[in-house]
């Protein structure tokens, strides 16, 4: 609806996972980094936390298009299956074609492709997205799983990303072999206020195109689009983090509310007051939306 308003190319502040737009704070840039060395140097389990919409998987998506050629993946995102589907899920998502499906022939598959691609001279690593929800037999899999290996070297590198509350399960005496076999570990934190700032101006610069690799003058007007450009003022950037907090799916859900006010109010000056305003109408959404769930199935 406020695209062609302000010059837009497409939405700055979806809620998607979309790397296009990953803004690479320190944080962020230390996480890939932490999980490109737990593959490339073969760690086996690596462990990635942080808070709900923090980022997680945008970087997952980041990370499997930065690896090489050489790196085989396969990406579980949404890990509500049992142990043996979990384990067909990622034996298909490989391209193994299984000739049975019972856990041992599963198994023995994904070593024989494993060492094939080892000597082949490739790596191979799976990505589970929201493994909090993996339940303790689950991540006892996965444990087994990263025993598939060489004398020399891990042949399958997993990496487990999800919220908080993964920390604490694998906490559990349970689960005690499976931590200590957790080589790379690391927690993303929110972004900083210094941060704020930059992260709303990356974002308006990629939808607007004025970020796109190639683009010269000739070929895109920049002096027009400055002038279509929302500008958010200080006040309205402190707003957004006293809101936020620094959490990445926070903001973009408020920044959008205040670009779609921004041109009903038929300005391009997002101010602390068009930030208020949204925030206390996201506020009341959510008690709304409280009283819905709280009152459904009630005669």
């Amino acid at each position: 609806m406020y695209s062609a308003y302000y010059g837009f190319k497409e939405k700055p502040f979806n809620v998607t996972s979309d790397p296009a737009f990953l803004y690479l704070s320190r944080k962020h840039k230390e996480a890939i980094a932490s999980m490109s060395y737990g593959i490339q140097q073969r760690k086996g389990i690596i462990v990635l936390t942080g808070e709900i919409g923090t980022g997680k998987t945008t970087l997952c998506r980041t990370l499997l298009g930065q690896l090489d050629k050489s790196v085989k993946t396969a990406l579980v995102l949404n890990p509500c299956f049992s142990e043996i589907q979990l384990l067909e899920f990622i034996i298909q998502d490989f391209g193994i074609q299984a000739k049975k499906k019972n856990r041992l022939s599963l198994i023995n598959e994904l070593n024989k492709f494993l060492i094939e691609e080892s000597l082949a001279g490739n790596n191979a690593a799976i990505i589970i997205d929201e493994a909090q929800n993996l339940t303790a037999r689950q991540l006892e899999q996965i444990r087994l799983l990263s025993n598939l290996e060489t004398s020399k070297e891990k042949l399958l590198q997993i990496i487990l990303t999800g919220q908080p509350e993964l920390r604490e399960k694998l906490k559990s005496h349970q689960l005690r072999q499976l931590r200590q076999r957790v080589m790379v570990d690391y927690h993303i934190e929110p972004l900083d206020r210094s941060e704020i700032k930059e992260y709303v101006r990356h974002r308006l610069d990629i939808a607007s195109g004025r970020s796109l690799p190639g683009i010269r003058g000739e070929q895109f007007n920049i002096d027009a689009q400055e002038r279509k450009a929302p500008e958010f003022s200080e006040d309205a950037i402190s707003e957004i983090f006293q809101f936020s907090n620094g959490t990445p799916r926070l903001l973009n859900l408020l920044c959008d509310r205040a670009l779609l006010l921004g041109f009903i109010k038929e300005t391009r000056a997002i101010c602390a007051n068009i930030i208020r305003e949204c925030v206390k109408d996201i506020k009341t959404d959510e008690h709304n939306l409280r009283g819905i769930k709280e009152n459904a199935g009630k005669p």
